[in-house]
């Protein structure tokens, strides 16, 4: 089942919530387990009895369908697609000239490797912080220590305060139990604009065009895993991404296989952010930055 949440101004007395007055929106998908057996349970079916109900089902069921065909597309399933190999086909080749001699090119300062901007951090899960029915790890604990160092990240690589615009579907693969130890790892996976754009025009950050550009969208990944101390046994917890918007011109530029697949799948998802916020980065660099005359974007 999957709750929505959404985060606004308390309207006056008589008066709707205006698209302005929100704040933030989510949607959780629960699962109900049997208490004694721990599988999950079937749960009674919702009645549905105004538009705004039906609406609002009707959204949580096409986020569920787009769970299920981004699964059948993963890149752990299938290669990618056409447009995406040539992408990574024209940052190799982006990657050659700069390293070529006989080209009077060089790789710009605003671009970035990929592994230069991975931070990790460790750390002991104290019962302080686990869930009040048994002793695994509240979730939401969790949450914040991916945030804080995504944060941290974007902030190390660009040199600037970055502004949270949204976080990715994430999933708990597996509980953290009390007394493990937890390994975050925090990598700037895509940046918006990226290094090359079109594959077929070659456009790059070193062009007039995107010179212009003043400030970026960084998709920053945190991938989790707990180890259990007494018998070494490792686990993968999830994986979180995370965009913040900078006040820089900053692009990311992966160097392995390994790299360019994270980078595919962050662009992807990167494409769905864009469409599911619109211009609200826009709506939070003026409300940062309000003292500025003027913003400049492409």
């Amino acid at each position: 089942m999957e709750i929505s949440l959404q985060v606004a101004k308390a309207p006056e007395n008589g008066r709707i919530v205006e698209k302005d007055d929100v704040l933030m929106t989510c949607a959780f998908t629960m699962v109900s387990l049997d208490p004694s057996t721990k599988k999950p349970v079937a749960i009674c079916p919702i009645k549905l009895e105004t538009e705004e109900e039906e609406r609002i089902f009707s959204l949580g069921e096409n986020n569920y369908k787009e769970k299920k065909a981004m699964s059948k597309t993963a890149l752990r399933k299938q290669t990618p697609n056409d447009e995406e190999s040539d992408l990574i086909h024209a940052m190799w080749l982006k990657q050659l000239e700069y390293h070529d001699p006989n080209l009077a090119i060089r790789k710009p300062d605003n671009i970035v490797l990929m592994e230069k901007t991975r931070m990790h951090s460790s750390q002991i899960m104290q019962p302080q912080y686990r869930n009040r029915h048994h002793f695994m790890i509240f979730g939401g604990y969790l949450l914040k220590q991916t945030f804080e160092l995504a944060f941290c990240c974007a902030a190390a690589f660009s040199h600037a305060r970055p502004t949270f615009l949204s976080l990715d579907p994430s999933t708990f693969d597996n509980p953290v139990p009390v007394g493990s130890v937890l390994y975050l790892t925090a990598t700037a996976a895509y940046t918006d604009p990226p290094l090359v754009s079109n594959p077929s025009s070659g456009e790059s950050v070193h062009e007039p065009k995107a010179s212009l550009r003043k400030y970026t969208r960084v998709q920053i990944r945190v991938d989790s895993k707990v180890r259990n101390i007494e018998h070494g046994e490792t686990k993968p917890t999830g994986q979180f991404n995370y965009t913040f918007l900078i006040e820089r011109d900053l692009r990311i530029m992966p160097s392995t296989y390994s790299e360019f697949m994270i980078w595919i799948d962050a662009r992807r998802r990167a494409e769905r952010v864009k469409a599911s916020i619109g211009d609200h980065e826009e709506n939070a660099v003026v409300l940062k930055h309000h003292e500025e005359d003027t913003i400049v974007t492409e």
